[in-house]
């Protein structure tokens, strides 16, 4: 931030549908005289009618929301002319998930979990034109470019392989042959830079481009 503007508090929405997570940042960050939180939101369409009518330099944003999620309510507040920086708040660290966010603007990503020292630093870093991602997350933002994005037919066969699923009953399924199948995989696992299906799966779900079953 400029000087004009140094003395003036970041003002602050925070969006989660949580009640309980939603009072405890507030009340934590009121605490600070360099922010003010301005609103909180317990969804996405709550959000958008706040920044309508006010003025918000950061949005603390949960991902996971009914109805319109995070990434998606990220995708809408891009087209506001005044759009506010967003530090993603979750209680999950899926990378494929951190890494669409930032995809759709999100500069930085806190855990739930995170101390206030660590949401006052992002909060400031970001709010002042920076990105504030942990060593890893932004190690592999950095490095997911080098790598061919996964088509929805890979994704689908790779939800399967991880449920257990075989070739053979993945090919019957989808009603394609079992050397589509095989070469889909094989393009998986090039791309993942893994050796066989089931380090395919495994880095998949660990990096969130697939969700563990229920």
């Amino acid at each position: 931030m400029n000087s004009e503007h140094s003395e003036m508090p970041v003002r602050v929405l925070i969006v989660d549908d949580h009640p309980v997570v939603r009072a405890g940042l507030t009340t934590l960050l009121r605490k600070e005289s360099a922010l003010k939180v301005v609103g909180s939101a317990h969804n996405s369409e709550e959000a958008l009618a706040i920044l309508e009518r006010s003025e918000i330099d950061l949005m603390l944003l949960d991902l996971r929301m009914p109805k319109v999620n995070g990434i998606d309510l990220l995708k809408l507040i891009q087209k506001l002319p005044h759009p506010p920086a967003v530090v993603i708040l979750s209680s999950y660290k899926y990378e494929e998930e951190i890494y669409q966010a930032f995809s759709a603007g999100a500069r930085g990503y806190l855990s739930k979990n995170a101390s206030r020292a660590e949401i006052v630093h992002a909060i400031t870093a970001v709010s002042a034109g920076e990105t504030c991602f942990p060593p890893d997350i932004a190690d592999y933002l950095a490095k997911h470019d080098c790598k061919a994005s996964l088509s929805a037919r890979e994704v689908e066969i790779l939800e399967m392989v991880a449920k257990g699923l075989t070739n053979k009953e993945i090919a019957q399924i989808l009603q394609i042959s079992q050397f589509t199948v095989r070469n889909h995989l094989n393009r998986i696992c090039s791309k993942l830079e893994v050796a066989d299906r089931t380090e395919a799966a495994t880095a998949a779900l660990r990096s969130g481009i697939i969700n563990p079953s229920d």
